[in-house]
């Protein structure tokens, strides 16, 4: 579907996000569709600097004990008036309350509503940590926690974070449709959801009532083009301004295009092989070491990545400050890799499952690939690696299942927070979240990360982490790969569209200069 209109823009995106409301999905496919398309939040980033600004609530104060948060709430926000839809009110306290209550109480009416998990904030414990949520006024909102939280701020900024209209909700429970909530999304955004077809395309439209001055085109199409050679292609053509997950390959053709323009910022990300530790033999942590002996990790960053990324020594990368630049890392050792397997008593000929990504990801651009390789590595050890993947949603449900033996996968950062890595991706609260890919739980572990949050000073949270570095190494839930570069690629006459380092895309500020002007 194809937009000549200087004022609509088609994107093309790589699959078929799995919701319409980011509060029930991690997936950064379904983050691209909604989080700053169709919603606000509370707080946002500032994508350049990664700093928390205003959203949603104007200002707030923090209490000495850094248990109380008060949000002043903006006045005369709107909700999308939609075909679907038309709201009776502004948005005020009660929305907050609604938002925030769905996914931390189990009483609330909306709560197993869409399957009851929240990923996000069940891999944190958010919800164990807020002692209540309450509305002062109309327009302003007291949010208390049992015990300091350095990290909330950013929590309230994520992409997960969004604002629903309790109004909408109500009506819908009221005419017995609750599950439209999260299929025909209603929010305060900077556009209005249009209609969707799955392997097709969603639209949107400008949402002219925004708090903002609308900035951006005023029609947004997201094409749903599953192959990456076929977006490229559609993006030579014109038939799609922008595309997500450019292929390695293309980037120089990209670059050498006068057409085209290629965005590239460094990845807040981490690829990585995680081992399923609720399962024998994995459960061993010598066996997951030998796996990881087993794999040279610098020929798949050079076969995979073509030179996109930097290896990784542990969950973050080096432009968090609580990365360790002198961090251990298992190197290439197949020869200890079939000493551990012999002590740990796996035979011969031992075969297990390699699950590999169906999307590409800026931390993994070819899972496929990559599966192949490691594949190879294993079978000079004696095992027999078998490769698992499906459709992508598929994909992410059976794993939450744990019924995966490894899993080639990665993380993108949601905040600039390190807590952002360490909890989501192996606390014991985030296994049944499903973020947890390793289903790895460790009391000591899971100890340290909640000690980090009780404090703001820098050093003792960063000394704190390189004791969780330890841990990790030692019980090897996972083998870090690469922290990968981000890209996108646009048409040469689209402008102000960014790499946003913290979530979703983002279509504010993009234009479009008309193609008789490009060469003036």
């Amino acid at each position: 579907m194809v937009y000549d209109s200087i004022d609509a823009l088609t994107y093309c995106s790589e699959s078929n996000p799995g919701s319409f409301n980011p509060q029930l999905d991690t997936s950064s496919t379904t983050a691209d569709a909604t989080a700053h398309q169709v919603y606000d939040r509370l707080l946002e980033f500032n994508p350049e600097n990664g700093r928390i600004i205003p959203g949603l609530a104007s200002s707030w104060l923090v209490s000495a004990d850094g248990l109380t948060y008060t949000f002043q709430l903006r006045r005369g926000v709107k909700f999308h008036t939609t075909h679907y839809f038309t709201p009776n009110r502004n948005f005020n306290a009660d929305d907050v309350i609604f938002s925030i209550d769905r996914w931390r109480s189990d009483k609330h009416p909306y709560h197993e509503i869409g399957g009851g998990v929240y990923p996000y904030f069940d891999s944190l414990g958010l919800y164990q940590k807020i002692k209540h949520v309450k509305r002062i006024n109309g327009y302003r909102v007291e949010i208390a926690l049992f015990a300091p939280d350095s990290s909330f701020l950013a929590n309230l900024a994520t992409d997960f974070a969004v604002i629903l209209s309790a109004e909408y909700a109500n009506l819908l429970m009221k005419d017995g449709r609750p599950s439209w909530l999260d299929k025909f999304p209603i929010g305060t955004g900077p556009y209005k959801f249009v209609n969707y077809r799955q392997n097709q395309f969603i639209r949107f439209i400008q949402n002219e009532e925004h708090f903002l001055p609308p900035s951006g085109p005023k029609q947004i199409v997201f094409d749903i083009t599953l192959r990456s050679s076929l977006r490229m292609a559609k993006l030579i053509t014109g038939e799609c301004d922008a595309i997500a997950f450019p292929s390695q390959s293309d980037l120089s053709v990209i670059e050498e295009r006068s057409d085209l323009k290629l965005l590239e910022k460094p990845g807040l990300n981490v690829g990585y092989w995680g081992f399923n530790t609720s399962k024998p033999p994995f459960d061993n942590p010598n066996v997951r070491q030998a796996l990881a002996l087993a794999v040279d990790k610098t020929s798949l960053i050079d076969a995979v990545y073509l030179g996109q990324a930097v290896r990784a020594k542990g969950l973050v990368p080096s432009a968090s400050w609580a990365y360790e630049s002198s961090g251990r890392e298992l190197g290439y050792n197949p020869v200890r890799a079939k000493e551990l397997l012999e002590q740990a008593g796996v035979p011969n000929n031992f075969s297990m499952d390699i699950w590999a990504m169906p999307v590409q990801r800026a931390y993994n651009p070819n899972a496929m690939k990559m599966a192949q390789l490691i594949k190879r590595y294993l079978a000079d050890i004696g095992i027999e690696a078998n490769i698992v993947t499906q459709d992508w949603n598929i994909f992410r449900q059976s794993l939450r299942s744990g019924i995966h033996d490894t899993v080639l996968i990665g993380w993108n950062a949601d905040n600039g927070d390190p807590d952002n890595f360490y909890r989501p991706l192996l606390s014991c609260e985030a296994i049944p979240s499903g973020t947890n890919r390793t289903m790895w739980c460790n009391p000591e572990y899971d100890a340290l990360v909640d000690q980090a949050l009780l404090t703001d000073v820098v050093e003792t949270r960063r000394q704190i982490y390189h004791q969780a570095n330890s841990l990790i190494f030692n019980e090897t839930p996972l083998m870090p790969i690469a922290h990968a570069f981000q890209y996108q690629a646009t048409r040469a006459e689209i402008s102000g569209l960014r790499i946003n380092p913290y979530g979703g895309i983002r279509f504010e500020n993009v234009s479009r200069t008309a193609k008789e002007n490009l060469n003036d």
